[in-house]
């Protein structure tokens, strides 16, 4: 569960009292203090982050994946800390709380973001969903490893679902993956990883 500490602040006030340890964001003008992720959790991080790692460097691109940035979406007090963020170092020059705050907020610095999902998956699903279309982030996926979410996200019976939302005239359009399903990436259409990959790093059975 996420702990909301009840004073509205301004994101820069936020990043200015960011402390080095424990995780927070922002979300209009309310600091949230993140609970401390699960092993599988960190597990499914970690492995989709190397995959995609494996995928950028074998393509030589100019991309990075940074530990503690953040996200500001435009017009909004709000700051969000995804658990994969995709850089495009190039354009990292353009941003203009970067180089102090580590902090982007242009779709052209971020081909892709990822979330993976705990207890709080309305926030994965619902509010961030919209803040990084509002941004025009091409490419937004959902790894609901434990298929925690609504049923319209995670099936009916509920399963383990991997969530992929592609930028297209605006508007985010949705393709969901389970199981043997390959997974098929706008960003990187070579990658060679399935649903069920992702999940069995989580601890998921096979």
């Amino acid at each position: 569960m996420t702990q909301a500490i009840p004073k509205l602040v301004t994101f820069e006030d936020f990043a200015a009292w960011r402390p080095e340890g424990g995780r927070y964001e922002l979300h209009d003008g309310l600091i949230v203090e993140m609970a401390q992720p699960v092993g599988d959790h960190e597990d499914v991080v970690g492995f989709v982050a190397r995959k995609l790692t494996v995928e950028f460097d074998r393509l030589n691109l100019p991309y990075t994946i940074p530990k503690t940035a953040l996200i500001k979406p435009t017009n909004s007090e709000s700051g969000y800390s995804p658990d994969v963020l995709l850089l495009n170092r190039p354009n990292l020059i353009n941003e203009p709380l970067w180089k102090k705050q580590s902090t982007v907020s242009l779709a052209a610095s971020i081909p892709l973001v990822i979330e993976v999902v705990s207890t709080n998956w309305d926030d994965d699903y619902y509010t961030k969903q919209g803040k990084y279309e509002g941004i025009g982030i091409p490419e937004y996926w959902v790894v609901d490893y434990l298929g925690l979410g609504a049923k319209k996200f995670t099936g009916n019976p509920k399963q383990p679902t991997i969530s992929i939302y592609q930028l297209i005239d605006g508007e985010y359009q949705v393709t969901q993956f389970r199981g043997s399903d390959r997974i098929l990436s706008p960003t990187f259409p070579e990658l060679n990883l399935t649903a069920e990959q992702i999940f069995q790093a989580g601890g998921l059975p096979t």
